[in-house]
């Protein structure tokens, strides 16, 4: 089985997401103003789409869950009909809008928004012990803004958020403006890099920004890299977290330039399951940054997430392998670098650790219910460590760059990936990318270690 290539509309509809994201119209740009209060939960929004039809549209179907829009316009228009069932938001224009014509779309809501509970546990807008978090991966996005909810529909974003005076809000791109107004606050940012509705996130807590190091580039500004933190694990995040720098510069180097202004890790006063990954963000439970290799490798996995999920994005969900198992060999690679075990040694004990597993998965096809299975993650690395081994490091880091740079702040498929990596060995011995990577990504059975 080879992978084919599709366009970006030939990611939807996407079976491992059903109802969620439309090829009808693309946003290129939203524009939310939030207002939070902490107290009670209540979220009031005004979300303005910016987009354009891309076939005629006689209703403009969104996503949005557990939250009421009671009213809604196109180009400044009441709109003629508005229906909400389940996750979707349907608004029908008082005339048809035309294929290729540019409209906007203003949705007022409301609510007290909370996680939707599916097959991924629950996902979405949460409240912290004092504050609220948003794990948008990967239908998390609606619970607390409209969005056409896909990680190939990517856009920019102006994110405008009023709460409590005496919390910091925390989101994606730049910090443009801050004012305080009695006992409210609001924050201001603008991410001018596209980016999937799923990548964007709301934090709300008493942090303090940290500065853990700034890195030269050539052409453009220093890469600011930040921590935000309540104020009582101050040192102990300065201490903790003093490897960031390093690790920013080392996957500069291996995978090409940082792709975004700033990085920021954002450590929860609250202890959290798993650590998560926003676009220019990772987001931290305090039980997560410790010393040890574990906390270590997550710090370095969401940290790879900026090239390999973020910048460059799975043009549909399937392709998650994209994401999970270049973030997982990062992680291998960090390990070496900073004297943890050799790539090598990781590989060995992960190719044993899948091998004592069941073999019911297609890493390149893993079906929703297993996209975030660990096998994708391990089994991908092995997967990337194959055509290391198969390339020669010369070849391999030119594949990671070459491909962190042709698809920056776009989407890419399986196939766009098989296509590079053809093109990057060009000369290697009997070398066929999907010759080497079809056992790994669309066979049952374990491929041999490489050696």
């Amino acid at each position: 089985m080879r992978a084919t290539r599709t366009s970006g509309n030939g990611a939807l509809p996407d079976p491992y997401t059903p109802g969620h994201g439309s090829a009808a119209y693309r946003v290129r740009h939203y524009d939310l103003e939030l207002d939070l209060r902490l107290a009670s939960n209540r979220l009031a929004g005004r979300a303005l789409l910016r987009a354009t039809a891309r076939e005629r549209l006689e209703t403009v179907a969104l996503s949005l869950t557990g939250l009421r829009a009671p009213k809604v316009f196109i180009d400044g228009a009441r709109a003629a009909k508005i229906s909400q069932r389940g996750d979707e938001l349907r608004v029908t224009p008082a005339a048809p809008i035309a294929k290729g014509r540019d409209f906007t779309v203003e949705v007022r809501y409301e609510g007290n928004p909370g996680p939707v509970d599916g097959r991924w546990g629950e996902v979405g807008f949460e409240e912290l012990a004092d504050g609220v978090l948003v794990a948008g991966q990967p239908t998390g996005a609606p619970t607390w803004f409209p969005c056409n909810d896909h990680p190939s529909q990517k856009a920019t974003f102006r994110i405008s958020a009023t709460t409590d005076a005496g919390y910091r809000v925390v989101s994606n791109g730049l910090l443009v403006g801050h004012r305080r107004k009695a006992s409210r606050e609001t924050w201001v940012y603008e991410v001018h890099e596209p980016m999937a509705p799923y990548l964007a996130t709301l934090l709300v807590g008493r942090y303090e920004m940290l500065e853990l190091g700034r890195i030269p580039r050539r052409s453009s500004p220093a890469v600011g890299v930040y921590a935000a933190v309540p104020r009582q694990l101050k040192q102990e995040a300065l201490a903790r977290l003093r490897d960031q720098r390093a690790m920013v510069e080392l996957f500069s180097d291996l995978f090409g330039p940082y792709p975004f202004p700033d990085y920021t890790v954002v450590v929860t006063e609250d202890e959290l399951e798993i650590p998560l990954e926003a676009q220019a963000l990772s987001i931290m439970g305090r039980n997560h940054i410790t010393r040890s290799w574990e906390s270590q490798r997550l710090l370095a996995h969401e940290l790879a997430h900026q090239w390999f999920g973020n910048a460059v994005t799975a043009r549909r969900w399937q392709d998650i392998w994209l994401h999970e198992g270049f973030a997982c060999y990062a992680e291998w690679l960090w390990s070496e670098h900073a004297g943890h075990g050799s790539t090598r040694s990781r590989a060995r004990a992960a190719w044993d650790l899948v091998d004592s597993q069941r073999k019911d998965i297609l890493i390149g096809d893993p079906g929703p219910d297993l996209m975030f299975d660990d096998r994708v993650y391990k089994r991908g690395a092995l997967a990337l460590h194959a055509v290391r081994r198969a390339l020669g490091d010369d070849r391999f880091f030119r594949l990671l760059k070459a491909f962190s740079e042709e698809h920056r702040h776009a989407s890419a498929s399986t196939a766009d990936f098989l296509e590079l990596a053809d093109r990057v060995g060009a000369g290697a011995p009997s070398f066929s990318a999907d010759g080497l990577l079809r056992p790994w990504l669309y066979e049952y059975r374990l491929p041999p270690l490489p050696e």
